[in-house]
């Protein structure tokens, strides 16, 4: 903004990155494959990733390689650090740390976000602690099915 010294997301980030990797939290991967029936997802969506593609192709189907990235995992804990735009934090919440915990590779899931007032002080588009929350709720007890943790910073 004009005149206006704002935090800068992206150097957020990097504090959180470099302090967490210094405390053995690491970015991890979850791959998988996926193709265009439904039915033949529900059936290897817990398989081992080799018999995932191998299902695939028995079904005369074409394979797609995918896969999730998370910020950091330790410990069967998964940490997003949220200082984007605010569409992610849904990505994160429904797809990233569901992913995770569906493939095994942890138990909860943390979503760092700023508080209001501190994302009043970032630029445009940043998603919120507090808007988060009521977005989340509104879902209804057992949405997402992985257990979550969210967590508000301010200055």
């Amino acid at each position: 903004m004009r005149g206006k010294l704002l935090y800068s997301p992206i150097a957020l980030n990097r504090l959180f990155k470099d302090k967490l990797e210094k405390n053995e939290w690491h970015e991890s991967r979850t791959s998988y494959w996926v193709t265009s029936d439904h039915r033949l997802i529900r059936k290897i969506l817990t398989m081992p990733i080799e018999k995932q593609k191998s299902e695939i192709l028995e079904a005369g189907l074409e394979p797609i390689y995918s896969y999730n990235q998370t910020d950091f995992v330790k410990d069967r804990v998964a940490v997003e650090v949220q200082f984007g735009k605010y569409s992610f934090v849904a990505y994160d919440l429904f797809v990233k740390h569901m992913a995770f915990f569906v493939g095994d590779v942890i138990d909860v899931g943390v979503e760092i976000l700023p508080m209001k007032e501190l994302q009043s002080q970032m630029s445009s588009g940043v998603a919120y602690y507090e808007g988060e929350l009521y977005n989340l709720l509104r879902q209804g007890r057992g949405s997402p099915a992985v257990p979550l943790v969210l967590l508000g910073i301010s200055w």
